[in-house]
């Protein structure tokens, strides 16, 4: 307003020369209100540029709440085992193909900033770093899971969190807090919209949690937290053709390349570098290119309504292969018919498509229903071998896919995704045997203690490996990084 009147003023005395007395009020008005509207206007202007993205405020508020409260006892708790969970599973993934081809092509590295790559492999840039192990965490499918409008795999940010708290000598404890703040974003993400449907992939949303956390952990301020969520994201949203027809490599992978931007996006934020912004709300932002508008409703403690997966399957089919195996140890005879039903998010991710009946790869076999029910029936419980190529022509298998029908009921739609329900029923020469289950251990209603998962680490890692892991973890917090990946890099191979 005095920015108006200064204006109004050097334009009138600029004028008085040039006016006719009569009309010079008239010259007032119409001055001053020019002025006011052009000074309104470039104030307005002003304030949209120094204005943050509505959604990206929000997070960093909830951020600003994490620090200044703390985590409860139960969260803490459970972020801690998600943390161990996460080196479990990347532990039996270690030698698988991908992994192996990331280490030779990056491997030795080096920079002004190095992270350890698990299990003693080397060293390599934080970004690097988290690509590797994050492929590792994900590759057997075996690391945790949300489920909501979309369902992801929320420990896939823990990697960069990880790598980049080795570079910088980080504690426990800020990596607990960062990892906390990612889960309440990655959640509320995937409560607010399903983008699967859309056609983008759900890691899209891993680019956002995981800059999120790597700003906090950083302890980025406001424009630098922005900086980092909006270059996380802009070049990283990630087509769903990744999960579509027979899965490739990239399935296991391509959420550790989403969590690999971030580090590099953080770091270039923490140094100044500027990105598109508003990333959400702008003209060609993300509302408008991939989502649609949404409300972010973040709340506190994401990660108790995680779950921890006791099989290496797709969440979808978790309990599915759960009531085979439960179902194995009753039948008798010959195997006639297996009658499957489910819901319809469970049948259009890893049941409908064709390839599911004959899956080629592991990556098409972990995520197809038909194949992990018929393996459960005949061999016993999913492990990381059971989608070798052995298995994977095994003409028993194939057999008992070709005899299964897999049909969505209504009820069952309405259960999910609080529930995870399945039945099966299997004609035998014997008779009849069926089995319901509403949700599987691990799910959040039937939650992972500390013992299942010592005994998850035994069948993965080793009893002794799974110990020591388990031990350091409940203290995690009283810890710095470098000496968490001491334990990491001290396992012994052989369990």
């Amino acid at each position: 307003m005095f920015a108006s009147i200064s204006w109004f003023f050097v334009l009138v005395e600029s004028g008085k020369s040039v006016c006719r007395k009569k009309y010079r009020l008239l010259v007032y008005i119409y001055t001053f209100v020019t002025c006011w509207i052009t000074t309104e206007f470039l104030l307005y202007s002003l304030q949209r540029l120094s204005t943050m993205d509505p959604v990206v405020q929000e997070i960093v508020n909830h951020s600003g709440e994490i620090l200044s409260r703390g985590l409860e006892k139960n969260v803490e708790d459970e972020l801690k085992k998600r943390i161990a969970d996460s080196i479990i599973t990347s532990f039996g993934a270690r030698d698988a193909p991908p992994v192996a081809i990331e280490r030779n092509a990056f491997l030795p590295m080096s920079g002004k900033l190095r992270s350890r790559v698990y299990f003693g492999y080397g060293e390599a840039t934080p970004d690097i770093a988290a690509f590797i192990n994050g492929s590792m965490t994900r590759y057997l499918d075996y690391n945790d899971t949300y489920l909501s409008k979309e369902a992801l795999h929320p420990s896939d940010n823990i990697p960069p969190l990880i790598s980049v708290a080795d570079a910088f000598d980080l504690d426990g404890d800020s990596v607990l807090k960062a990892a906390a703040l990612s889960y309440d974003v990655v959640g509320a993400l995937a409560d607010a919209v399903s983008i699967r449907d859309r056609g983008w992939d759900h890691v899209t949303y891993i680019s956002i949690s995981a800059s999120a956390g790597l700003a906090q952990l950083m302890g980025l301020d406001g424009r630098k937290f922005e900086n980092a969520i909006s270059l996380g994201l802009n070049n990283s949203i990630s087509m769903r053709q990744t999960r579509a027809g027979e899965l490739s490599m990239w399935k296991g992978c391509t959420a550790a390349d989403a969590s690999r931007n971030s580090v590099f996006a953080a770091i270039l934020a923490s140094g100044g570098f500027t990105g598109p912004s508003p990333i959400f709300t702008g003209e060609m932002g993300f509302f408008k290119q991939v989502s649609g508008k949404f409300d972010l409703k973040l709340t506190h403690g994401k990660v108790l309504r995680t779950m921890i997966k006791n099989f290496p399957v797709e969440y979808h089919a978790m309990s599915a292969a759960e009531v085979a195996l439960n179902i194995r140890e009753k039948i008798k005879g010959r195997i006639r018919k297996i009658e499957v039903e489910t819901f319809e998010v469970a049948h259009s991710i890893i049941i409908k498509d064709p390839e599911k009946l004959r899956p080629k790869t592991r990556e098409t076999a972990d995520h197809s229903m038909p194949y992990i029910v018929a393996y459960t029936l005949l061999y016993g419980a999913p492990n990381p071998s059971s989608y070798d190529d052995s298995h994977l022509s095994d003409p028993k298998i194939l057999e008992l896919i070709d005899r299964s029908t897999y049909t969505v009921t209504e009820r069952f739609n309405r259960m999910y995704p609080e529930y995870l329900p399945v039945k099966i029923t299997i004609t035998t020469d014997s008779g009849l045997f069926s089995e319901e289950m509403d949700v599987p251990k691990g799910h959040h209603r039937k939650p992972y203690t500390w013992d299942d998962l010592q005994s998850k680490g035994n069948r993965v890692m080793g009893p002794e490996n799974s110990r020591s892991l388990i031990n350091f973890m409940k203290d995690f917090q009283r810890h710095s990084v470098r000496e968490f990946m001491e334990v990491i890099m001290n396992v012994n191979f052989k369990g």
